[in-house]
């Protein structure tokens, strides 16, 4: 009788989680992200002289868009994928707000062009099989997955109707600035999964979105790029994709998502302030957001780390602490199973906050990561960049104008040179 009360037990179990009505994640899934960015902090209300568009720097790219506050407003949200797959869902991140974030709506496109999406690649987003929903102060959200099929290196357009005014309150807003991608934000109301998206305006932040996961082949993997500005693609021409982590995607084809998880103006130690980044948010300490932004990652299993020159040139670090905060990356990415690869820094004379001092530390440093052993691999990113004729500075051909931050042709340099060796099986 025991036994068989256990069985109906079992039945009665398998029967419930078949019958769930919303999507629901099948066990053979292998879910692996194929877009992700790492989330900072804005105020909700603005100063004026951060609503203020700053004056572009000498030979930079056209300025961005004056920021937006989501107020009764769908933004549709362009991410680019790595690699593909038969099923998707969304985290949506509230990472650093202070009270709860009402959701009245979401869906998930492949992009058409500009504002327009799809038609028949709509999909309505919903979480726990409810298609308006709340964020709680801190917490992210994960969707119900949905049939879709996500091809690699595509434009995916991710909506989402936030029916409040978040400049109506104190809480922080999540979001990624510099995002070198243009998205839209409608005129009010929800319009979700409409086929165009007329009459709104565009931003180039990344709000309350955290990363796009896939149902991947069974094989892939992915790799986090988590770093600074020269990661994220500072400088790099906007909407076309070539920071140096999307030219190592191309690169790496359909068996490794590439995972960009870097921050302007973030440093290993300490926080920082970033160019246009609203009173200066640039992220939480490498060390604080390491295990959020790559340990977290589904279907990680290589890290690339490209930072310190931040903590060098704006916070005058000790180098004997960088290489102490660069031995931790390393232990708790190799506590988890992951290969993990250090990239040297690139050259900066010229640069706003290059010394002489901060040009030994980084000398330092890179020797630190090409010869101590630590990483599993060197991707020795400066010897692509330096200029030959004067090593402390990067190759006029490379450089973007602020001597820090290269241009496309420097970013595409970086992401062709690295060996793809390193992300084969075993590796």
């Amino acid at each position: 009788m025991q036994v068989m009360r256990r069985a109906l037990a079992t039945a009665a179990l398998v029967a419930f989680v078949t019958a769930t009505p919303f999507g629901q994640a099948r066990s053979a899934d292998h879910w692996v992200a194929t877009w992700t960015t790492a989330v900072v902090a804005r105020p909700a209300v603005l100063p004026p002289a951060a609503a203020a568009a700053a004056p572009p720097a000498p030979n930079a790219p056209a300025p961005p868009p004056p920021p937006i506050t989501p107020n009764n407003q769908t933004l549709r949200q362009i991410v680019h994928t790595s690699i593909a797959g038969a099923r998707a869902r969304v985290v949506f991140a509230n990472t650093f707000g202070t009270s709860a974030m009402n959701i009245g709506g979401a869906s998930i496109a492949v992009r058409d062009r500009d504002a327009a999406i799809v038609p028949a690649s709509v999909r309505k987003l919903t979480v726990n099989g409810s298609p308006a929903f709340r964020i709680p102060a801190g917490a992210t959200v994960l969707t119900d997955a949905v049939d879709l099929q996500v091809p690699a290196r595509t434009d995916l357009a991710v909506d989402v109707f936030v029916p409040d005014d978040l400049g109506g309150g104190p809480s922080l807003i999540t979001f990624h600035n510099g995002a070198n991608q243009t998205s839209y934000a409608s005129p009010p109301g929800n319009h979700v999964g409409e086929t165009v998206m007329d009459g709104g305006v565009i931003t180039r932040s990344w709000f309350l979105l955290s990363r796009v996961e896939v149902a991947a082949a069974r094989g892939a993997g992915a790799v986090a790029a988590f770093g600074d500005s020269i990661t994220d693609g500072t400088r790099s021409t906007p909407d076309t994709n070539n920071r140096w982590p999307d030219h190592l995607a191309r690169r790496l084809g359909t068996t490794f998502a590439v995972m960009n998880v870097a921050i302007a103006g973030n440093r290993v130690l300490t926080e920082g302030n970033a160019p246009g980044g609203f009173g200066g948010n640039a992220g939480i300490n490498a060390l604080a957001r390491f295990d959020r932004d790559v340990l977290a990652q589904p279907g990680v299993t290589h890290v690339v780390v490209m930072e310190g020159i931040n903590d060098i040139g704006a916070a005058q670090a000790a180098v004997e602490d960088l290489i102490a905060a660069h031995r931790q990356l390393v232990e708790r990415a190799h506590a988890r199973g992951l290969r993990i690869y250090g990239a040297t820094l690139t050259p900066y004379e010229g640069a706003a906050y290059f010394t002489p001092e901060g040009e030994a530390k980084r000398k330092a440093l890179n020797q630190w990561i090409r010869t101590s052993g630590m990483y599993d691999a060197v991707i020795d990113f400066e010897a692509v960049i330096r200029d030959p004729a004067a090593p402390a500075k990067m190759r006029p051909e490379f450089d973007s104008g602020d001597h820090l931050h290269p241009n496309d042709a420097g970013y595409k340099a970086m992401g062709e040179s690295v060996d793809l060796a390193l992300f084969k099986a075993g590796s």
